[in-house]
């Protein structure tokens, strides 16, 4: 479902003489539907620096981002976004919404987006926030006034909302409490048990034992880093 063949980045430091930075380098690994894969590696490697890659944040200076059908590196940009919004979920650190629109219609936008009725779009979504503990009297609030656990957990709804073939997870349990890491820990157990291929990002150990399968040592593909 997700297959890296060959894949480099580089860094240019314009306000540096140009210098051009390595970031990493033949980067080649696949993901199978139903499996998650953890990125490990020093802090620094290129964990996070890989994941955005992937979702197309990053440009890709060498080889191929697959998911599915789509060579991410040579996508044009409207092929991006359909993929986007049909076949790869991103749940990242931060939150990142229009100012203003209620907590409901951030969960709930997702599936809206893809054609889901109100009703069944808002239920999903209902669902979702009652499971991560968000108080109902927040759901007609912007989560932009949230604190930021909260807003970790309805950016975790939101992630989790519609049932992506592909995944990408940076932190998804960073900071939550033991109830809360249970619930997004289930969701990530259903995600697989349908058949997600799953990327992710675990500082949490006991959690990455958990719900992944295997591990990938980023720091064997960081020029001036690897073993």
């Amino acid at each position: 479902m997700i297959e890296l063949s060959n894949v480099s980045k580089t860094f240019t430091l314009h306000n540096q003489g140009s210098a051009v930075i390595e970031v990493i380098s033949d980067v080649s690994f696949a993901v199978a539907s139903g499996e998650c894969v953890a990125l490990t590696g020093a802090s620094g490697a290129g964990k996070s620096t890989l994941m955005r890659m992937i979702y197309g944040n990053y440009l890709t200076q060498a080889g191929e981002i697959r998911i599915g059908d789509l060579d991410i590196v040579q996508a044009e940009p409207r092929d991006v976004i359909k993929l986007r919004r049909d076949v790869l979920g991103y749940v990242s650190q931060f939150l990142r919404v229009v100012p203003r629109v209620p907590t409901l219609d951030v969960v709930a936008e997702p599936l809206r987006a893809v054609g889901v009725s109100v009703e069944d779009a808002e239920a999903r979504a209902k669902a979702l926030l009652g499971q991560l503990n968000i108080p109902e009297r927040l759901w007609s609030l912007s989560p932009t006034t949230f604190s930021g656990g909260e807003q970790q957990r309805v950016n975790i709804a939101r992630g989790f909302a519609r049932a992506y073939p592909a995944m990408l997870l940076d932190e998804p349990t960073a900071s939550l409490d033991a109830a809360n890491r249970e619930v997004v820990l289930s969701l990530i157990e259903d995600a697989k048990a349908r058949g997600s291929a799953i990327i992710g990002i675990f500082h949490d150990e006991a959690a990455r034992a958990r719900v992944c399968d295997r591990e990938i040592d980023v720091s064997h593909f960081t020029p001036g880093m690897a073993a």
